[in-house]
């Protein structure tokens, strides 16, 4: 089990800490993550990679030349958010353009999907391959449902000696996407992982059993069976991915992933009779990598990867790079980057705002004191009706949010930024603090507001309406939910459109709409999850509002006053 912590809620920070102190020569650490502390050419695509902790040598582990230009770290198996991607990107980056890549988890395709959104927005063209790359997860039909898994090596390895060979940002992607279709993985795993401050595994694995095709989180595999002698596992695995053996393919790197309870000399064994079942199948093997690439902290299993070459891919896979946990080929000449150049990267900074703007921001941290305070007093209720089918953390999510937006909305309004910058602002701190889908999307909607509002002069009620409308919108356009599916969306819907039908002064329709929401969130009670965490706990959930849209509607309900 995870030992050696502290706080454990401040695990992932402090091990991001340690690492890049340990690093200092190679990687500086930045709002997020980190990015390489040696300097890389004007023009240069920025290869950034990420996804949640628990998993070393990914990601920090990978950035340096050949390889990444800025990793995104988030909480324990949890995906960073949209923030901290944004952050590391806008650090990262050099003027070519940036290049996203990680694994194929729903947390994190919304949290890149929106940091891209922004970036683009912002004139830093950005373009993504999403590493899918484990057999057990979907079907060859739906290769695009697999897990992202010791896969990622394999694509961040390509993208990154691309992008070092000066390839452009379409040429990256090209390759990536490549290395992506041709990558195949399997694990077994002998027992779960515990996170830092846990009792008790994740998951279990009876005595002499092992589980057959787990993700690197623990998720589940296609089955469970006894413990194979070596000879009879490295079977066992080569076969299933020879299944999937690309036609005319011959030559292919080769990866062995002890996933973070296996020891080296293990590992070694199952090499010992992977190698020579290739052999036998016509593999020839090409610079196969034998240890620990991607871990779940302590889960006592191993993986399998084969990575089909063409005569490009090989030479990219063959290409030095030089990271503190990954390296090949000779020494790569570096110099560092100045650091003070990495922090004006991402310095907060406000445009000019007009007087009559600069006072609807104080207004708008008057509504954040509110409704702050609110949620606070129904933090446990909210939690309570979140564990009926959930995991009982909506209310320590929305306070979080909450306390995160209202701070940067002081800190903006003391810096002079209008109303337009102010809500951007708490939109950003909410949905990197709040953490989870939720969070997200409460951080996206208000970002989205943001932008139908003006720093030049003060908010009208047309505005407020045309904002309330792009969050929505801004929402539906990420999620995959719709009204009727017992989520947040039962609530604002009618909210927005009752708000927008309605011809009165804003501060008449904006209580009456905030009723209708009320009502509306109430009714989920009668609604069956058809999305989300609670749908595999659907019958529970009857009986009880959604959590979601109830927070919703007390928000828009105190936003009134």
């Amino acid at each position: 089990m995870t030992t050696v912590f502290n706080d454990p809620t401040q695990f992932a920070h402090d091990m991001l800490a340690g690492f890049c102190r340990l690093h200092a020569d190679a990687v500086q650490p930045v709002s997020g993550g980190c990015v390489r502390a040696t300097d890389t050419p004007e023009g240069k695509v920025a290869v950034v990679i990420g996804g949640g902790s628990g998993h070393y040598p990914a990601f920090a582990g990978w950035v340096g030349p050949g390889m990444a230009d800025g990793a995104v770290v988030g909480n324990i198996f949890a995906s960073p958010s949209a923030q901290q991607v944004h952050a590391v990107a806008k650090s990262a980056q050099r003027g070519g353009g940036v290049f996203l890549s990680y694994g194929n988890y729903a947390g994190d395709v919304l949290n890149f999907d929106l940091a891209q959104e922004r970036l683009n927005a912002e004139g830093i063209p950005t373009r993504t391959v999403v590493v899918a790359d484990d057999v057990t997860s979907a079907s060859p039909e739906e290769r695009h449902k697999r897990r992202g898994t010791t896969g990622d090596l394999v694509v961040f390895k390509i993208a990154g000696a691309a992008a070092e060979a000066g390839y452009d940002l379409d040429g990256v992607v090209d390759v990536a996407q490549r290395a992506n279709d041709a990558t195949y993985s399997f694990a077994v795993a002998f027992a779960g992982c515990t996170l830092p401050g846990d009792a008790e595994p994740l998951f279990t694995v009876p005595k002499g059993r092992m589980a057959v095709g787990m993700g690197v989180h623990g998720e589940p595999g296609i089955g469970e069976q006894d413990v194979l002698p070596s000879a009879d596992l490295a079977r066992m695995l080569v076969e299933k991915l020879l299944d999937e053996r690309p036609e005319g393919a011959s030559r292919a790197a080769v990866l062995v992933n002890g996933l973070g309870g296996i020891k080296y000399e293990e590992m070694f064994v199952l090499w010992n009779d992977i190698a020579p079942l290739l052999e036998q199948a016509g593999v020839e093997i090409v610079a196969p990598e034998v240890g620990e690439l991607i871990t779940s902290l302590d889960m006592a299993g191993v993986s399998l990867t084969l990575f089909w070459l063409d005569a490009e891919l090989e030479d990219l896979w063959l290409a030095p790079a030089q990271t503190p946990a990954f390296r090949r080929g000779s020494a790569i000449a570096t110099t560092r980057r100045d650091p003070a150049e990495i922090e004006e990267a991402v310095a907060t900074t406000y445009g000019p705002a007009s007087p009559q703007s600069q006072a609807s921001a104080r207004e708008l941290v008057a509504i954040g004191q509110r409704i702050t305070q609110a949620l606070h007093e129904h933090e446990a209720e909210l939690g309570k009706l979140d564990s009926i089918a959930g995991d009982g953390d909506h209310g320590r999510g929305m306070t979080s949010g909450a306390d995160a937006a209202l701070a940067a909305l002081g800190e903006a309004v003391n810096a002079g930024a209008g109303v337009a910058s102010a809500l951007a602002a708490a939109g950003d701190a909410w949905g990197d603090r709040a953490g989870g889908t939720s969070g997200a999307l409460w951080g996206a909607g208000l970002r989205a507001a943001a932008g139908a509002l003006e720093d030049s002069s003060a908010v009208t009620g047309a505005q407020v309406r045309a904002a309330v409308r792009a969050g929505l919108d801004h929402i539906l356009s990420y999620g995959k939910a719709e009204r009727g599916d017992k989520t947040m969306l039962d609530a604002l819907i009618p909210f927005t459109e009752a708000l927008e039908q309605d011809s009165r002064d804003l501060a008449q329709a904006w209580p009456a709409a905030a009723e209708i929401a009320t009502t509306e969130a109430d009714a989920t009670a009668d609604l069956t999850p058809r999305i989300g965490r609670a749908r595999p706990l659907a019958e529970r959930s009857v009986g009880h509002p959604d959590p979601g849209a109830i927070s919703l509607a007390l928000v828009v309900r105190t936003a009134a006053g």
